[in-house]
């Protein structure tokens, strides 16, 4: 099953919940850039990851998606499922990236042991189970191609527009984004309001973008240039910037 990347188009800080930072965003897929989950095979008792990742097992979104379903449904049936069976993951989206893989990933898990285990769950269901998983899981869960995404990450709009075609490109840079969001609150902290919020909210992508610069598309460059200043190397006119990074888009 296809777990496809996303970009940011905007993404703006509307104000603080504890220690997270709620968020306007307009997530978008990449239609032309996704990793591909399969079943495997597995005859230990210990839950099995096999692809290509930068983190032991039990750092991986995917895992941690296991452990909040397995927290929600305590189902004998999930638990015998994957002592005979793990997950195959064939990566093609980059790491650290700002694309939303390990989301993705952990997203498109969830939706596979719903229907190969017949849990019965509805996507409410598994996008709260997936929210403990990883902030940007549920708008994975959905599945839009375009949606607006605010709180922190747990309310998925629809926002109908035509398909875009994004070209990413991905530096060798891999970003920190505790600590992106770490400095954009200390040095750069300045929340939307309300109304633009819905603004934004009810402007197309295409449209967003042309009346904007990469500063004011993304809150988060700015502290991720002060933290990797080497990201300004990579800069380019009518380019943009996913997430906390470290990649760069437009549309074409």
């Amino acid at each position: 099953m296809k777990a496809f990347a996303k970009v940011n188009i905007f993404l703006k800080i509307t104000g603080i919940r504890g220690n997270y930072h709620e968020i306007a965003s307009r997530f978008v897929i990449i239609e032309n850039l996704y990793d591909e989950l399969s079943f495997t095979k597995n005859e230990t008792d210990d839950f099995f990851i096999e692809g290509n990742f930068d983190c032991e097992t039990k750092q991986n979104t995917i895992y941690k998606a296991y452990i909040a379903l397995n927290e929600a449904v305590n189902s004998k049936k999930l638990k015998d499922f994957f002592k005979h069976y793990g997950i195959k993951v064939k990566k093609n989206i980059p790491a650290f990236a700002g694309l939303g893989g390990g989301s993705s990933n952990a997203a498109v898990f969830l939706l596979m042991c719903n229907d190969e285990l017949k849990l019965g769950l509805k996507k409410e269901e598994l996008s709260y189970i997936g929210s403990k998983a990883g902030a940007d899981v549920p708008f994975f869960v959905y599945g839009y191609k375009s949606a607006n995404v605010s709180g922190i990450g747990e309310k998925v709009e629809e926002f109908k527009e035509e398909s875009l075609n994004i070209e990413t490109f991905t530096p060798d840079i891999k970003i920190s984004t505790p600590t992106v969001y770490k400095t954009y609150r200390e040095f750069f902290f300045n929340p939307i309001y309300e109304d633009e919020k819905n603004k934004l909210f009810k402007t197309n992508s295409k449209d967003i973008l042309k009346n904007s610069d990469i500063y004011g598309a993304n809150d988060l460059y700015a502290p991720a240039l002060k933290l990797y200043p080497d990201l300004k190397k990579f800069q380019k006119k009518g380019w943009y910037f996913s997430g906390s990074g470290s990649s760069f888009f437009r549309i074409i």
